[in-house]
């Protein structure tokens, strides 16, 4: 049985899986249901279940052809091992994205249902309406990169963490640790690390303007 979660930390995970399929406008979002954001959280893993897996896939098959040539071409042994290597990564982690879809609704059942919604249709909203601000403060201290040219998941980790430490009164040191902890359970290896340093660099920006 998943242990017992914080509500807040249940909320921010079911936002960041939610954000991009529940839209609207405050009075709309007053009227999403937790079972709507379960849902909609799950598609959002199931959809990435199936990229990566479909993914996965193709890896095994250009390296199964890789091995296949060995005979005749020995360069292509490490190509192939390094193919195969990469396919077993990306279905670890599709696993573990099902694993996450399975215990979400039980995680969500054994913490307070109405704290849950409440801060996660909160955190939705606010950066639904606050967008266009936390896009332009987040891009002020990205360095060489575009907000847009990031994972999708990064972005949205980035703008939840922005939205707290904006407008929801969350102490900034809380906001950022929230943040690393979802990169490490949804982004890539390097993501926690990248999404730390964007977001000190982005509390010491808004205190100096």
């Amino acid at each position: 049985m998943p242990p017992r979660q914080q509500p807040r930390r249940i909320s921010r995970e079911l936002a960041l899986l939610s954000l991009s399929q529940i839209k609207g406008k405050s009075e709309k979002l007053d009227q999403v249901e937790l079972n709507d954001l379960t849902l909609a959280a799950i598609r959002t893993l199931t959809s990435e279940v199936q990229d990566t897996l479909e993914t996965a896939s193709a890896e095994v098959k250009r390296g199964h052809n890789q091995l296949f040539e060995y005979e005749t071409r020995a360069t292509t042994l490490e190509s192939a091992k390094t193919m195969i290597k990469e396919a077993l990564t990306l279905t670890q982690g599709a696993i573990n994205r099902l694993a996450n879809a399975v215990e979400f609704p039980e995680i969500i059942q054994l913490a307070s249902q109405y704290e849950v919604r409440e801060y996660a249709v909160n955190l939705i909203g606010t950066v639904h309406r606050r967008k266009k601000e936390i896009d332009e403060k987040l891009e002020a201290v990205l360095k060489d990169w575009q907000l847009r040219r990031l994972a999708k998941i990064d972005q949205d980790i980035l703008r939840l963490a922005a939205a707290e430490i904006l407008f929801l009164e969350v102490p900034e040191k809380v906001a950022i640790n929230e943040a690393v902890e979802l990169a490490k359970r949804y982004s890539d290896d390097d993501g926690y690390r990248f999404i730390n340093g964007v977001l000190r660099r982005f509390t010491d920006h808004i205190k100096q303007n």
